[in-house]
């Protein structure tokens, strides 16, 4: 008999989290001849959510709960879900319901029987969201794409199932700067999409705004590639070729205007600081890998351990 891992990073959900149980246990109740655990990741919520995960797990033998000391995000709490399930096939899903728990059984069939390591939703509109995050949203996959020669389309997120083999793959990789999506699409394994049109949450607020998306999207860039540093190189050539020619201009015609040679150091300053910034991004990954720190704590449990 397989069994099914869920796994539901929580960040203030306590508004969504029973429906959520509700809605998905009757989806796994349609597939026939599984057993399944649900692992709540409860990322440091400071509303209910913990005490109804408790509630859950009190009532269900499947549901267990894992409640970090504090906030350390979404990548953390899908990476110690991976590592805390026990299922042949393993799912991520958000807990607000916008990941619809009726494709689980479609996504056990194409694991089980299809022959696909992996079968990932993925959206096919964004209907409901705002013209202009839509628009940036679409526009850093395009970007992302091409960077990283990697597949992450928009619209493919983190809800997917996949195979033991896969699970283990990801768990092999222990970076502490983890971006999900560049980790799926790293390690390969035949994936299935299956396409589903966006949802609303069933309840609560997101917790996304627009300076963490922003965070998130520079997390990925540069988490999967170095093609900024390659644009600071050349750049900085193309800046040193136009000094020179400015030079030789300069000899020739005689320009004396300060306020162009206060603008031309001012951009050229400008220029500096923002790939000093850049190079910064890079120092402070490699300097946060060094520490070896963990990527999370757990500070209460309802799941034997040992």
């Amino acid at each position: 008999m397989d069994k099914i891992s869920i796994i539901v990073p929580c960040f203030n959900e306590e508004d969504v989290v029973s429906m959520f149980y509700q809605e998905t246990t009757k989806q796994l109740h349609r597939i026939p001849d599984i057993d399944y655990e649900l692992l709540f990741i409860n990322d440091g919520s400071k509303d209910h959510t913990a005490s109804v995960l408790k509630e859950l797990a009190e009532k269900d033998s499947h549901c267990f709960y894992f409640t970090f000391s504090r906030n350390f995000g979404k990548e953390a709490a899908m990476f110690a879900g991976l590592e805390k399930a026990t299922g042949d096939y393993v799912v991520i899903m958000d807990a607000d319901l916008q990941h619809p728990p009726r494709l689980l059984p479609d996504m056990y069939h194409a694991c089980k029987y299809e022959g696909y390591d992996c079968a990932a939703g993925k959206r096919v509109d964004r209907t409901g969201e705002g013209r202009l995050r839509n628009f940036l949203s679409h526009s850093f996959y395009k970007v992302i794409q091409k960077l990283t020669k990697m597949d992450m389309d928009d619209g493919a997120g983190d809800f997917r199932m996949m195979s033991r083999q896969m699970v283990d793959a990801i768990l092999e990789l222990k970076e502490y700067n983890r971006y999900m999506k560049g980790l799926f699409s790293f390690v390969g394994f035949d994936t299935k999409w299956i396409e589903f049109h966006n949802v609303q949450r069933a309840a609560g607020n997101s917790k996304w705004n627009f300076s963490k998306l922003f965070a998130y999207a520079m997390e990925g860039m540069f988490s999967f590639s170095t093609a900024p540093i390659v644009w600071i190189g050349n750049i900085g050539t193309a800046i040193m070729f136009l000094s020179i020619l400015m030079t030789l201009f300069g000899l020739l015609v005689h320009v004396t205007s300060m306020f162009h040679l206060v603008c031309l150091i001012l951009f050229l300053s400008g220029l500096q600081m923002l790939f000093v910034a850049i190079l910064g991004q890079y120092t402070t990954k490699d300097y946060m890998e060094s520490k070896q720190r963990p990527i999370y704590i757990v500070k209460e449990t309802s799941k034997n351990l040992s």
